[in-house]
Order: structure tokens, then C-alpha cells, then sequence
């Protein structure tokens, strides 16, 4: 009889720690998400089209100021704006790891810190970004 209490406390056990594991991984992507929204402006002209890149796609800003949600990466974002009678611009914004993937490598592990690595939740840009367009001389 202590046998199979002793077992069942084991399955007990067990199960509370699978429980745990898999709600503390993936701990960003649950907080955040895979998405970002971003707005971006070219200064005091307005109207330009830009086209925002990372290895994870490609979205549009029709016009400035706009704003376009974007699916998070380690990669840095490329910004290309452009607008008739004006030099076009690019910039690239640095990827940032957020802070949230180290506590989550502490309580969810190797596997909640990895999964936010590979989906991008791991990962956050300026929430604004700003590019000057000049006229063409």
C-alpha cells in the first residue's frame, strides 16, 4: 500500500510540473505576442509610401504618418520611404532582445526562451520611427 501512494504522489508531482512548464514557456508570446505595431512618419512631409522588411515579411505604410503592424524578428527592420519630387530614404532599426526572454529562460527554461526566439516574440523594435525625405535639388 505505501507503494502505490508513494506512486501516486510521483504521478501528482509529475503532472503539476508538466503543468507548469508548459504554461511559463512561451512566455513572451503569450505577454506580447508575434506582432508589433509601428508607426512611422517622415518628418514634415507627409504622404510618402514606405515598405518595411525583415526576414519574416514584408508590410506597407501607404502613407505617412502610418502605421503597420509587423511580425517581430532577430533581424533588424528595413525602412524605405519614398514620395514624388523627394530623394527616397531607408534606414535600418536594430532588432532588440527584451528583457522578459531572460526571466523567461529562468522560469519557463531553455524551451520557453527558445520558442520565443524562433516565433520573434523575443524580440521588439521602436514603437515609432521617423525617416527625413529632401526635395530633389
Amino acid at each position: 500500500m505505501k507503494l502505490s501512494n508513494k506512486l501516486a504522489a510521483q504521478i501528482i508531482i509529475s503532472a503539476l510540473t508538466g503543468t507548469m512548464i508548459s504554461i511559463t514557456t512561451g512566455c513572451a508570446s503569450i505577454v506580447n505576442g508575434q506582432n508589433q505595431p509601428i508607426s512611422v512618419s517622415t518628418g514634415q512631409v507627409q504622404g510618402a509610401a514606405c515598405a518595411l522588411e525583415n526576414n519574416k515579411g514584408k508590410w506597407y505604410v501607404p502613407s505617412t504618418p502610418g502605421s503597420v503592424t509587423v511580425q517581430r524578428s532577430y533581424q533588424d527592420l528595413n525602412i524605405a520611404c519614398e514620395k514624388k519630387g523627394y530623394v527616397p530614404a531607408d534606414r535600418k532599426v536594430a532588432s532588440k532582445t527584451k528583457g522578459m526572454t531572460f526571466g523567461n529562460l529562468v522560469f519557463g527554461g531553455v524551451i520557453g526562451a527558445g520558442v520565443d526566439m524562433a516565433d520573434g516574440a523575443a524580440y521588439d523594435y521602436p514603437n515609432e520611427i521617423n525617416l527625413n525625405l529632401n526635395k530633389k535639388a
